[in-house]
């Protein structure tokens, strides 16, 4: 009786070797190591943009506060603090009639709250020029120096 299809005469096996295995394996965790890296990098980055948006939204806040009082925008430039000199225990809202020491004193706990006790800001006007720059300690990416300042500054004429 003739056979066809194997010279040898052996039954082919099915399947894969464990070398085989092995690498499968391998090269699946470099993989998944590398998933898990990006992840970590997208979190510092989500967070460092978060924390740029609120220093956006800050100081447009401020800025929309001075535009709506322009006749005294002057006074906001005592809205300048610096770092740890306001604290987030300090903080209060107040209601009714407020002043525009009051407001001053509540946006710099906002920027507090929102960037931490390590933030600060200044608030020029000259001339119905306004610059307001908001710094605070925010560099994730950077493993050697994470606590390098991070400044945002918005410049308008009102």
């Amino acid at each position: 009786m003739k056979r066809f299809g194997n010279p040898s005469g052996r039954k082919n096996a099915g399947g894969f070797s464990m070398i085989e295995v092995l690498i499968t394996i391998i090269v699946l965790a470099f993989g998944l190591l590398g998933f898990a890296l990006l992840q970590t990098m997208n979190v510092r980055f989500v967070q460092s943009s978060n924390y740029r948006t609120q220093a956006t939204n800050l100081s447009y806040d401020l800025l929309d506060q001075m535009r709506a009082n322009r006749y005294q925008s002057a006074w906001y430039s005592g809205a300048s603090f610096t770092a740890g000199s306001v604290t987030r225990a300090a903080c209060s809202r107040d209601i009714g009639n407020v002043t525009i020491a009051q407001n001053i004193a509540r946006w710099q706990c906002q920027v507090v709250q929102a960037l931490g006790e390590g933030a600060s800001a200044t608030v020029t006007n000259n001339n119905g020029r306004v610059t307001v720059g908001i710094a605070w300690a925010d560099q994730r990416w950077d493993k050697d120096n994470p606590d390098t300042r991070t400044t945002f500054t918005a410049v308008t004429q009102l």
